[in-house]
């Protein structure tokens, strides 16, 4: 029987409940060796360049120094379009900040690219880092 790789869907649903999770080895297992991270797509304050994260050990740096220093990370995802070996995921991601505090809430658009051998070869957001909002937690 031949084996049934997983979607890009369900490759970001992994992802997200990953990170929800804060299990750093799942979600860096997910990564094709040659996938890239631009989380939000373009010059930031997570990515000065704007150029991504590319490659195992700077997805896990990413990891580290933006994911990791959160107390929580939830993802409310209103639609989501697949199509062929992408998605993109339309909705809201909360994350308490260190210390529980505060909550960044991020609208965007988060897309998910397969590279048709049950990894994940991009993660890109599609967001406005100057738009976020900052709630009381």
């Amino acid at each position: 029987m031949p084996e049934v790789r997983p979607t890009a869907r369900e490759l970001a649903r992994r992802s997200q409940a990953a990170v929800t999770a804060k299990d750093r080895d799942a979600w860096l297992s997910l990564f094709a060796s040659d996938a890239v991270v631009q989380d939000p797509i373009g010059p930031s304050p997570l990515d000065p360049q704007g150029s991504g994260h590319s490659g195992p050990a700077a997805i896990a740096a990413f990891y580290d120094n933006v994911i990791a220093p959160a107390e929580r990370i939830t993802f409310e995802i209103e639609r989501s379009y697949l199509c062929g070996d992408e998605v993109a995921d339309v909705g809201v991601i909360r994350t308490t900040l260190p210390g529980g505090r505060h909550v960044a809430v991020v609208r965007g658009v988060y897309t998910y690219r397969s590279n048709g051998d049950g990894k994940l070869a991009a993660l890109r957001a599609f967001w406005e880092f100057d738009a976020a909002e900052l709630t009381d937690a």
